[in-house]
């Protein structure tokens, strides 16, 4: 594997990671112990999403990284998008960690944690909270052209639609979908919608309402935590179940969670099953 460059970044102990393929990966750290990489989900960064509470309760145990995916906040955005550059981005930020780390995704980012797994010797554990996977008829499949929708609207210069899609997608309720200008937010929800797209390219077939495929994840070597909350939607958590099932993982739900699940519930597993 090529050897990533990293470089120090001036402020709030941001520093950047060099991608096999040129791009900056930006990322902090912050704690002590083992290399812990959390792997955020659709639309979130650094500065968005629920990564930097659940790092507070983990800095005690790890040495915690959180990163900009690329074409988010500080990280660059090198087309074409392919699925396999952001696993090769992982790989830089575990050279830049030491040359092994455990990694922790949330939704998308729970897939992209699983692809990483089954291709990185140097993941030592992976744990994961709901990919967004729909295996059965609990809820409808998502249409097959999700991703040519997302990008036209992108290319159209329609992000906040592209962010309404999206929101539809995981099955936020119509109303509080068109209410969602008028949230504080939504000109941060509009800039990352850019990389919706790479979200769905990395979860591919796997929204169809069928099975997941056998033929995917067949190198995954190491320890493996699959969670979902048990006050998620049905469909959810059967996604959950269907892939400790089919990774002979280890699978857990946590008492009263959702998909937006709570930092303090949540830490205590991942410390659980990391140390």
């Amino acid at each position: 594997m090529q050897t990533a460059s990293v470089a120090p970044m001036g402020t709030q102990g941001t520093s950047k990671v060099t991608s096999r393929d040129g791009t900056a990966i930006a990322y902090e750290r912050a704690g002590s112990g083992p290399a812990l990489i959390l792997v955020d989900g659709a639309m979130c960064s650094r500065d968005m999403g629920p990564m930097e509470e659940i790092a507070k309760h983990l800095t005690s145990n790890f040495t915690v990284y959180r990163y900009d995916r690329r074409g988010r906040g500080e990280s660059g955005n090198t087309l074409p998008y392919e699925p396999l550059r952001e696993v090769e981005d992982l790989e830089a930020l575990i050279q830049a960690a030491g040359g092994s780390a455990h990694v922790f995704g949330i939704s998308s980012g729970a897939v992209l944690a699983l692809e990483g797994a089954n291709r990185l010797s140097t993941i030592t554990k992976v744990a994961m909270y709901e990919a967004p996977f729909i295996v059965d008829d609990t809820r409808d499949a998502l249409p097959a052209n999700v991703v040519e929708t997302l990008e036209a609207c992108l290319a159209q210069g329609r992000p906040g639609d592209a962010a309404k899609l999206f929101m539809k997608s995981v099955g936020m309720p119509g109303l509080l979908v068109a209410l969602m200008p008028f949230f504080p937010g939504w000109d941060k929800s509009k800039k990352a919608a850019v990389t919706l797209p790479h979200d769905f390219r990395i979860l591919g077939n796997t929204q169809g309402g069928k099975p997941l495929p056998r033929d995917r994840w067949t190198e995954i070597r190491v320890p493996t935590l699959v969670m979902d909350g048990d006050k998620s939607p049905a469909w959810m958590r059967n996604a959950a179940k269907a892939l400790a099932d089919l990774l002979s993982a280890t699978y857990q739900s946590l008492p009263g969670q959702t998909h937006m699940v709570k930092a303090e519930v949540l830490a205590p597993a991942l410390v659980a099953f990391f140390r």
